[in-house]
């Protein structure tokens, strides 16, 4: 794989995102990382899934930054390549948002694109 191949499969997290990342994990018992997934659905024809887990699988990339890590499988990765997730914290609430380029279209939830 070239550098502008991996460059365009890397997904970078937030300091925002690290910081709350990090203490929801230090919350949970067992809890060590938020893995986040692409699956079929939603609104726009594929959604955003985000799970606290204590395992890692072997096909799993990890993102770490400032004591958090943040799990994402191969396949949810070609959909979320060059990527940056986001804790938004303003007068519509709080939520991880993820900032995808691929995505040609997008829903209000926040959770469901279309490439």
């Amino acid at each position: 794989m070239g550098a502008d191949a991996k460059t365009a499969m890397k997904v970078d997290i937030t300091e925002a995102a690290a910081r709350r990342i990090a203490k929801i994990v230090s919350g949970e018992a067992g809890k060590t990382a938020l893995r986040v997934s692409v699956e079929g659905g939603g609104c726009s024809g594929f959604s955003y899934k985000f799970d606290l887990v204590d395992t890692r699988n072997d096909d799993d990339v990890a993102i770490e930054k400032d004591g958090a890590t943040v799990l994402i499988d191969d396949l949810s990765l070609v959909y979320m390549g060059g990527s940056v997730i986001d804790f938004v914290d303003d007068l519509m609430g709080q939520s991880f948002q993820i900032r995808n380029p691929n995505a040609v279209a997008s829903c209000g939830c926040g959770t469901s694109f279309s490439i």
